[in-house]
């Protein structure tokens, strides 16, 4: 097939019309030279596709995948048609369904994700695609199905929504019928909470399904889950006034049965910002009563502990047999008294409270403070209110008079007393200003913060609509002129793609520091016998090293052999082979080296080799070492702040980094700081604004490897020489990653210093 060209009939494509009918019958191998030689005779000559076609459509039917595969792949090269798109597509999710490696799995989502993008004007393809992906959840793999998800929000439309909502919602059914919930299964709810939260979100028809399907998972023993379905039900309700009553209702019915703290703290801050009739305010404070138990706290605590004949039961005998050291036997009775634990039994609220849970006090604190002020503006019973308002007051001071007694397991902190007594003075004295700061400017930071988010999600999507995929001084090839463009040769897209894998992209900057300039590397001196430079030609997860190596001896050197080592996650694939080289020569030669975590790398070595004509030991050329840039391997990534805290807990690498810079604006230096490392801040730029003389900023990247970076830069502006103090923050999984980002900053901060 190598040797086809413009001219017709080939020798090629007569055989492969010969025997065209027969092509089903044939091995995996030859089919699979068969769909190269289809697209290679078609790439000659366009006007024969109609003949290879419908082979090619048999072949998506092959036993074997690799076949099928291929085949799926050169169809939609040589047709773009819609039906040869769909059948393409259709091939792929089979491929994915029945394919038990899971790196095949994620290999084929990728092919289907472009083919998509290749093709998302057509609506149809997207409806048949959404209800065929569903299949693909089916995959044990969490990493498949996370894709899979990710790629299904991609597909979702007006048409479809409903359809694929409800899938989705018996995918929630599945899990909760899951008796044995791993930590993957746990991840899957946490990814199908958040699809259906975007559904909900992006389609507010499909909300008041979504909704009651989240909220049976606040019950639930999966807390993350369970957080994200209350930071959906914040978003709702405020997006949607119209579900707010039911929303209410529902988080009020699910209030007793929340198990974590966490995500009851979430709770009663909804309740509290949005109960806003007089029923819900007095159903919301009722549920309180009832999770808090008798009051005041302290009282009904001691008074139940004094209860003997309640609380604690008749001591019982114990006998046991016992041998004595001399051999006789002796009888030992010991009396035991069993105190009843009630515990389990206290109500919900009571029980968190007893065990020194006092940041939740606090949350309760704010919610009714809340309520009690806007139960005043609904409810015209002035006895009502101030029922209300006495009850709430109460409930905070017996909080605080519980913390400071030896009752609780962890006494409570000064800032939450402090917290408390605020909120009962806010409650006596209802200030006016004090009253807009509880009812409505925090409802108002809320709105605030859901419209940065959107309009962050709005510039992300704008900047992928505005990437130039075709510059607009490029030629246009027409296929029917294309055999008499570039001296008679058509464009190959096989042969273009495989170039452009083994050699990497290629910026268009003419900046010589992005140039293949930048990446040759002097190995020895200009007075060695033996000069040596290499080219650093890095792609993904493989490092190809061309060395150049120059003879600056009138004498032939034999055996000359490269060695080298490395120092960190490389591994050399191959070593070069001896070579001789003559007087004043020069050769090229080539060395790989396989990259299998963002670390820094080290290559280093020695070139040996025997003068010709002389005896002795090898002649030594030490080489200087080669440090490999994680830059190449770390590009800007996204996340919400709820998965950078996670993360940030999670992770036990950290590399802290003080400032020293000569710059002294701080926003510039943030700015010297993205650039320098390739990491995305995550802070949008509404909290970055003004001039305060102190900025803190959450940075995130992502390796090519699937590691995870973070980083936190806190400064300030001294205020006596106006240059920035303060440190950065540094946290990965991998103790590398941490040490590589750390001093990739120290270097770029010196190199700036420097400049």
């Amino acid at each position: 097939s190598s040797g086809i060209n413009a001219e017709w009939p080939l020798r090629p494509g007569v055989y492969l019309q010969s025997c065209i009918d027969e092509i089903g019958t044939f091995g995996d191998i030859l089919q699979l030279v068969i769909v190269e030689l289809i697209y290679k005779v078609c790439q000659a000559k366009p006007t024969e596709r109609a003949k290879f076609i419908r082979t090619v459509y048999n072949l998506l039917s092959s036993n074997s995948a690799s076949v099928r595969y291929e085949a799926a792949g050169t169809l939609v090269t040589l047709s773009s048609t819609p039906t040869a798109v769909k059948a393409a597509a259709k091939c792929y999710v089979e491929l994915i369904v029945h394919e038990s490696d899971n790196n095949v799995k994620l290999v084929v989502v990728d092919k289907l994700m472009k083919l998509q993008q290749d093709h998302k004007h057509d609506l149809s393809l997207q409806q048949e695609l959404s209800m065929d992906v569903l299949r693909i959840l089916g995959s044990t793999d969490i990493e498949v199905r996370r894709k899979t998800l990710d790629f299904l929000m991609s597909l979702i439309s007006l048409r479809n929504v409903k359809d694929v909502v409800s899938l989705l919602k018996k995918e929630v059914i599945k899990t909760y019928s899951n008796t044995d919930k791993d930590q993957n299964t746990k991840t899957y709810q946490q990814l199908l909470v958040k699809a259906l939260h975007q559904c909900g979100v992006k389609f507010p028809i499909t909300a008041e399904i979504v909704v009651p399907v989240l909220m049976d998972f606040l019950a639930e023993g999966n807390e993350k889950a369970a957080e994200s379905v209350l930071e959906f039900v914040r978003e709702a309700v405020t997006r949607f006034e119209n579900l707010q009553p039911s929303i209410i209702e529902k988080l009020l019915n699910s209030l007793s049965s929340i198990k974590s703290i966490s995500v009851l703290h979430a709770g009663l801050w909804i309740l509290g910002e949005y109960c806003s009739t007089e029923e819900q305010i007095r159903n919301m404070v009722d549920a309180v009563l009832e999770s808090i138990g008798d009051l005041p706290i302290v009282d009904t605590e001691i008074r139940e502990s004094t209860k003997d004949d309640t609380g604690t039961a008749a001591p019982t005998v114990v006998t046991t047999s016992r041998v004595t050291a001399d051999g006789t036997y002796a009888t030992q009775s010991a009396f035991l008294s069993s105190v009843s634990n009630h515990n389990d039994d206290k109500p919900q609220l009571r029980s968190f409270l007893l065990e020194g849970e006092f940041f939740l006090g606090a949350a309760l604190a704010t919610a009714l403070t809340k309520l009690s002020l806007r139960y005043h503006q609904v409810c015209p019973d002035a006895q009502a209110r101030n029922k209300l308002t006495a009850q709430s007051m109460l409930i905070l001071a017996s909080i605080m008079h519980l913390g400071k007694s030896a009752l609780p397991k962890k006494p409570i902190s000064d800032d939450d007393v402090d917290w408390l007594s605020l909120c009962i003075r806010v409650l006596n004295d209802r200030s006016p200003i004090l009253q807009s700061i509880f009812t409505r400017a925090c409802r108002q930071s809320l709105q605030d913060m859901i419209g940065t988010i959107d309009l962050t999600k709005l510039a992300l999507s704008e900047a992928e609509k505005n990437i130039v995929k075709t510059d607009v001084d490029a030629l246009i090839n027409f296929s029917h002129i294309l055999t008499n463009v570039n001296d008679g040769k058509a464009v190959d897209e096989l042969e273009l793609s495989l170039l452009q894998a083994t050699e990497g992209s290629k910026k268009k900057e003419s900046d010589v520091s992005t140039t293949a300039l930048s990446k040759v590397y002097q190995l020895t001196g200009f007075s060695d016998p033996i000069y040596a430079e290499a080219y650093i030609n890095v792609n993904q997860y493989d490092i190809v090293l061309d060395v150049l190596v120059v003879n600056q001896t009138p004498d032939t050197l034999q055996n000359l052999t490269l060695e080298l080592a490395t120092l960190g996650d490389l591994k050399l694939v191959d070593k070069p082979s001896p070579i001789t080289l003559a007087g004043n020569d020069f050769c090229n030669t080539k060395a790989q080296v396989k990259v299998a975590s963002t670390e820094t790398g080290i290559i280093f070595g020695n070139i040996v080799y025997d003068v010709s004509g002389v005896s002795g030991d090898k002649s030594c050329v030490v080489l200087n070492d080669i440090h490999i840039d994680i830059m190449d391997y770390i590009v800007p990534a996204s996340c919400t702040d709820t998965e950078f805290r996670k993360m940030w807990a999670e992770f036990e690498w950290e590399n802290k980094v003080s400032v020293q810079s000569n710059i002294t604006d701080m926003n510039q230096y943030l700015d010297h700081i993205l650039t320098s490392t390739n990491m995305r801040c995550l802070t949008p730029k509404q909290a970055l604004d003004g001039d305060c003389g102190f900025l803190a900023a959450n940075l995130y990247a992502k390796s090519v490897f699937g590691e995870d970076a973070l980083a936190n830069i806190s400064i300030e502006q001294l205020s006596d020489s106006g240059a920035l103090s303060g440190h950065i923050r540094i946290r990965a999984k991998s103790q590398g990653m941490a040490l590589s980002l750390g001093d990739k900053i120290t270097h770029s901060q010196k190199k700036e210093a420097g400049a």
